[in-house]
């Protein structure tokens, strides 16, 4: 399983430890990920996600995970995150009809 946010796409980074005698070793800064139930109005179910904790703030500021998908363009959307918007907006389609 990927270490990236399915929602921000924030992902692992590199950097140095750095000592007090200034010797520098790699190491990797890893993102906050949550495993989450997030409840779609539209499906009617929980979805599971991996998301950090910045972008669970942003699915919260935004109105649940059905507005966030549907407002944000796709171009900008992860890969996972195209597929369920994909299964949201048929969701909405076949309630409407």
């Amino acid at each position: 399983m990927t270490k990236r946010c399915v929602i921000s796409g924030k992902g692992v980074q590199t950097g140095n430890n750095v000592s007090k005698s200034n010797r520098k070793t790699r190491r990797r800064f890893m993102p906050n990920l949550q495993e989450v139930a997030v409840y779609s109005e539209i499906l009617g179910a929980q979805v599971t996600l991996r998301v950090s904790t910045n972008g669970l703030r942003t699915i919260e500021k935004n109105g649940g995970i059905d507005t966030y998908l549907l407002t944000k363009p796709v171009s900008r959307l992860t890969d996972e995150a195209k597929a369920l918007r994909k299964r949201i907006e048929s969701a909405k389609a076949a309630k409407a009809a």
